[in-house]
């Protein structure tokens, strides 16, 4: 099945072409006629969605660039006043509305007339929002986006010499490929120890964001803003039991897994201890794998390796670089981490990334030009709320994606023995993926459960679950005060809190669509492609199965996928 993109952008029809927001009042009037609108029949319903669908994507995509200029440079007043402006004015004001409009279309007689594909699901989704919209918890939701973004405006300003030179963390971790270990265990604690610097800083944040949202939980009815959360976040497909029964599945299963292969590495490096800092060099003694020589060049060869999986894909790497949709290096005064962020209006996303020349780079833009494809192939539904697709379909693009493209990975490394390198270590980094997300899962878990605990509580639970989901070979002696604070270099505890587990769901989904593409690579590509095209009007059992897999995260299906994966990693050991 041939694919094209569409490349104009939708024309308005309930916003005039020539719109700009500047504030709240500028854009009110149109709140207001959209809210005035008569539903009398099953067509003005209809229509009402889709004005709404309108309005919504323009804001959707005005918050968008503020945000993203702001990640791109975190210390510019203006971009952060302009972050600012749309949290504290637009934001507010614009859910009072948002609750309205639910109630307009669920309470307008008509509801049940709508189309089940698609309008099922965003009526599920609406029901649930009313349910547990407070307006006592606009204010607490203001507060709680400006506090995140103070995260990336503490960490993003980190840099450590190394040889006289500044680099950032971003940069400075690719020392940790040394084969020169005095070099590596002297960046190791530079990083650790600037990190640490911040810890109070970091823990005060923190203290400030778990109280904030246990507030908007008890204004909501919710125990705690974990039961909140798994509502606010729309799972209806899993519960917190679900959580602690893939924890316990990790526990037994994978970390066995991870222990093999540290005593494996501990071996071959012939170390007494091995260390935190002896973790991502190659064994053998080997060089760091060079995947890429600039950030154009990591472009440059990611958009030849989506060509060579399917033309399409790589068409749509190439319209995003005509209008100059990413950030891909790594520099001081740029946020950390990576993203592929939607925008409603115009359709093709930004790609912002933080490269440093590693594989895992490498691996960061494939993952994100997976998310960029899902937002691409959707970009023409007919509502935002189709669009809009939960975490763990989002993740199973993107996932899949690195793993889709691992045949092509030749372009990176001409060198046949570098490109095996490659592909061992990043099965190998999935491996690790399992047990890390379900500890930072279950900490989230812990932490929202009991809201008043304290700093020593937080940190011997914190101790406690990562020794329950770690190798026990790493040797911290003399480390502890790094190994107790080391969950906050996750910026999801700050940003996106209970966004985690998704990972997890979508690491196994992702395995599962590439032993498809083993099998039968046409079929299992096209049925990925077939699922990220349904977008979020199907229940996301029916997205997965669309992929040709299972949603299942139970012990027994990750002991199978957990087979598929160490027979992958044994073959290419042994080729």
């Amino acid at each position: 099945m041939s694919r094209t993109i569409s490349v104009a952008a939708p024309k308005r029809n309930f916003l005039p072409s020539d719109f700009q927001l500047s504030t709240w009042e500028s854009v009110l009037p149109f709140f207001e006629k959209l809210s005035s609108l008569s539903i009398q029949n099953l067509a003005e319903l209809q229509q009402f969605c889709i004005s709404r669908s309108e309005l919504e994507s323009y804001l959707s995509e005005n918050f968008a660039w503020r945000y993203i200029k702001m990640s791109c440079d975190n210390q510019h007043e203006e971009l952060q006043k302009s972050y600012q402006q749309f949290v504290n004015d637009i934001m507010p004001n614009a859910s009072i509305y948002e609750d309205a409009w639910n109630k307009k279309v669920v309470e307008s007689g008509f509801a049940d007339q709508l189309p089940s594909h698609g309008y099922g699901i965003m009526l599920r989704g609406m029901k649930k929002a009313i349910d547990i919209f407070r307006e006592e918890n606009i204010p607490l939701y203001t507060e709680l986006s400006n506090l995140s973004t103070e995260y990336g405006a503490l960490t993003g300003g980190l840099m450590v010499e190394i040889d006289g030179q500044e680099k950032t963390l971003q940069q400075a971790n690719a020392y940790l490929e040394s084969t020169d270990r005095n070099k590596r265990q002297e960046v190791y604690l530079l990083v650790a120890n600037k990190r640490l610097s911040i810890k109070q800083e970091l823990n005060e944040l923190f203290n400030k964001l778990i109280e904030r949202r246990h507030q908007v939980a008890q204004n909501a009815g919710f125990d705690n803003f974990r039961d909140y959360s798994f509502a606010s976040l729309g799972r209806f497909d899993y519960t917190a039991a679900d959580c602690f029964e893939f924890h316990e599945a990790v526990a037994q299963t994978v970390v066995p897994m991870v222990n093999q292969q540290a005593a494996k590495r501990k071996e071959v490096l012939q170390v007494d201890a091995l260390k935190p800092w002896d973790k991502a060099v190659d064994p053998w003694g080997r060089k760091p794998l060079v995947p890429f020589s600039t950030a154009d060049d990591l472009l440059t060869k990611t958009i030849q390796v989506f060509d060579e999986l399917d033309p399409f894909l790589g068409n749509c790497l190439k319209e995003m670089v005509k209008l100059n949709r990413f950030d891909l290096d790594s520099r001081k005064g740029k946020n950390p981490g990576g993203y592929n962020y939607p925008l409603e209006e115009s359709g093709f996303p930004f790609i912002f990334m933080n490269a440093a020349g590693q594989v895992r780079d490498m691996v960061t833009l494939l993952h994100e030009g997976g998310h960029a494809v899902h937002s691409i192939v959707t970009k023409d539904l007919a509502l935002n709320a189709f669009r809009n697709v939960p975490s763990e379909v989002a993740e199973l693009a993107s996932m899949s994606m690195e793993l889709l493209t691992i045949d092509h990975w030749d372009i990176y490394f001409p060198n046949p023995e570098e490109a095996k390198r490659a592909k061992i270590k990043h099965l190998e980094d999935i491996l690790e993926t399992l047990p890390w997300v379900a500890t930072i899962d279950a900490f989230q878990h812990w932490i929202y459960e009991n809201p008043a605990h304290s700093q020593a509580e937080r940190d011997a639970k914190w101790l406690e679950i990562i020794a329950r989901f770690s190798d026990n070979i790493t040797d911290w002696s003399d480390l502890q005060e790094i190994k107790t604070n080391i969950w906050q270099k996750q910026l999801h505890l700050f940003e996106v809190p209970f966004y985690y587990i998704e990972y997890a769901i979508a690491q196994l989904g992702a395995l599962a669509v590439w032993r498809n593409y083993c099998r039968q690579p046409k079929q299992a590509l096209e049925q990925y492609l077939q699922a990220l095209e349904l977008g979020y009007t199907e229940p996301m059992k029916t997205i997965y199965a669309a992929a040709g897999i299972e949603f299942n995260f139970s012990k027994a299906y990750i002991a199978e996928l957990m087979s598929f994966l160490a027979e992958k990693i044994k073959n290419l050991e042994e080729s």
